[in-house]
C-alpha cells in the first residue's frame, strides 16, 4: 500500500470516504464523541475544502479539510487571509507511508489557490513535532478539545 493519490473531496461518496477515515481514528481510536467530530463544515459549501488520500486499490486512507472565509473566522481570530487546517486523520494502516504530508501539502496548495497568505491549525499535543517538521509554529498556550491537549500553530504560504 505504498502508492496512493491525494485529491479534492468531490461529491457525496467522496465526503462520505472522509467521515469514515475520521470515524475510525477520531471516533473509535481516540473515542472523541460523534456528535462532536462532525459539523457544519462537513456539509458541501463555499469555504470548505475536503481533501482525501486514496491507495491503489480505491481505499480511503486519510483525509484533511480548510476552511476559509466565513468558515474560519473563529479560529483564525477573523483573519481573512488564514485559512484552517482540521480534521486531518490517516488510517493505522496507511501511517508512516507520507500520507499526512502529502495531505498537509494538498491543503497548504488550496488555500494558495484561494488567495490565502497563512495556515492555522490546532494540533494534538503528541502531533507537534509532526508540524513542526512541515513548517508549522506553535503559538498560545495549550489546550483541551474533546479532553485532547491542543496546541495552536501557524505556517505562512
Amino acid at each position: 500500500m505504498s502508492s496512493f493519490v491525494v485529491r479534492a473531496a468531490v461529491g457525496p461518496a467522496d465526503r462520505e470516504a472522509c467521515f469514515a477515515v475520521r470515524k475510525e481514528v477520531f471516533v473509535v481510536e481516540q473515542q472523541v464523541p460523534a456528535e462532536i467530530e462532525y459539523d457544519e463544515f462537513d456539509a458541501e459549501n463555499a469555504d470548505t475544502v475536503h481533501v482525501l488520500a486514496v491507495g491503489a486499490d480505491g481505499q480511503p486512507l486519510g483525509t484533511g479539510r480548510l476552511l476559509h472565509g466565513d468558515a474560519a473566522a473563529d479560529k483564525t481570530g477573523g483573519d481573512p487571509s488564514v485559512g484552517s487546517l482540521g480534521r486531518l486523520a490517516v488510517s493505522k494502516a496507511a501511517r508512516g507511508l507520507g500520507v499526512g504530508v502529502a495531505l498537509v501539502r494538498a491543503i497548504e496548495k488550496a488555500a494558495r489557490e484561494r488567495g490565502l497568505a497563512a495556515v492555522d491549525l490546532h494540533a494534538q499535543t503528541q502531533a507537534l513535532g509532526f508540524y513542526e517538521r512541515l513548517g508549522y509554529v506553535a503559538y498560545g498556550a495549550e489546550f483541551l478539545d474533546a479532553g485532547i491537549g491542543h496546541t495552536a500553530m501557524r505556517r505562512a504560504l
